[in-house]
């Protein structure tokens, strides 16, 4: 039991610091509406402001493998969390209490580069954890951070129904995560006191074919995503005719079942293996999507996001857990990976857009598709032998 336990330790510690990085995330998305209107802000303007955000994880990603390779995962997420805490009270404070457009602009830029610093130092980590155990864990940190934001929303929910400031708000979940992620960090491998005696190697993994190819896949997989996140509730009010409410609800059907596929699916990658299991989910939100967007039933329609969100679970965490099959190269390859897959969430909503204005945003959601069928070649880059191919 013991040893049970020292071996799981790690694995509990990076799972709440995955769920609290969700958690101040989706706290500050839930309250953007009571943002935009303290500040008086039109949907150009707010738009500006939460590019500051996105501007912070853009350059997290440039710099974190060398951070994380220098300072270690555990020094390094709490360095980073400290910025997300702080960010996340500047916002809620320029929001509420002392309204400021650019104050919540710099707290929004320095919750960005500190989630997206924490982003690969936690992604270290679990891949350390994931092979430590010697079995696919990394799916669940995953829903560890995705459990996180349904709790974001439903907190935020109930404070918005109680009346409670957004300053208040905002700055008490980012006590609630400062203290939760010194407090679960301990729980990290001690890996912080061996010093970096040669350099992180992110310019040498940018030369690296097989981790260029999975940026390109974990991009592609993480479109799939972030498409759902961002159009999936108005493309079924403005395409299939469902209420807000009925949207909303559609929604939740792709969050629990991409929740519960990272939760479950790591039997099936311990069974079958990244490369078939991630072959199957991309082929599930292939079809997912297609009944999604061309199923003349609403009921139908309901289920092929449920394939949907089953298809996008694993993809995501596999290919940074591929990244890191060499722990003296995690910190490197994973920072490039996570580059080249985050831009999918800022491109993403611009190019369904603008599709939308042309056919409507149910039939732009078909792009999903055409990117995904010849991303189905990259898949067997995930393979560990893969790494060993000579380059």
């Amino acid at each position: 039991m013991t040893t049970r336990t020292h071996r799981t330790a790690p694995a509990v510690g990076v799972g709440v610091v995955f769920g609290l990085n969700g958690l101040a995330l989706a706290t500050w998305f839930a309250r953007v509406p009571a943002a935009q209107g303290a500040l008086g802000l039109g949907a150009g303007a707010l738009g500006l402001v939460l590019l500051a955000g996105s501007a912070g994880s853009t350059l997290a990603m440039l710099t974190a493998g060398e951070v994380t390779h220098r300072l270690g995962p555990r020094r390094t997420a709490r360095l980073a969390t400290c910025l997300v805490a702080a960010g996340l009270a500047v916002a809620g404070t320029a929001v509420g209490a002392l309204p400021s457009v650019v104050g919540t602009a710099v707290g929004l830029f320095a919750m960005g580069l500190g989630s997206g610093t924490c982003n690969v130092a936690m992604n270290v980590e679990a891949a350390d954890v994931e092979r430590a155990l010697g079995r696919a864990v990394m799916p669940r940190f995953h829903g560890a951070w995705s459990l996180g934001t349904v709790v974001a929303a439903a907190l935020a929910a109930l404070v918005t129904w109680a009346g409670l400031p957004v300053t208040a708000h905002l700055v008490a979940v980012a006590a609630a995560v400062l203290v939760g992620t010194l407090a679960a960090t301990r729980r990290f491998r001690d890996r912080d006191a061996e010093a970096a005696r040669t350099g992180s190697g992110v310019t040498a993994a940018w030369r690296e074919p097989r981790t260029l190819l999975i940026g390109l896949l974990v991009l592609v997989l993480a479109f799939t995503e972030g498409t759902a996140n961002d159009w999936l509730a108005v493309a079924f009010v403005d395409g299939h005719g469902f209420d807000p409410a009925g949207g909303a609800a559609v929604f939740a059907v792709f969050v629990t079942t991409m929740t519960l596929g990272r939760v479950v699916g790591t039997t099936a990658l311990d069974r079958w293996g990244r490369v078939p299991v991630v072959l199957a989910c991309m082929l599930l939100a292939i079809t997912g999507v297609a009944l999604a967007v061309l199923a003349g039933s609403p009921a139908v329609a309901a289920a092929g996001v449920a394939l949907w969100g089953l298809g996008t679970s694993l993809g995501f965490p596999v290919g940074m857990s591929a990244a890191a099959d060499d722990p003296a190269r995690a910190a490197a390859r994973l920072s490039v990976v996570a580059l080249i897959g985050y831009t999918a969430f800022l491109t993403g909503p611009p190019l369904v857009g603008l599709l939308g204005d042309r056919v409507g945003v149910l039939r732009a959601l078909l792009v999903v598709p055409v990117l995904l069928v010849p991303a189905l070649a990259l898949v067997p880059v995930l393979s560990r032998s893969a790494d060993r191919a000579p380059r």
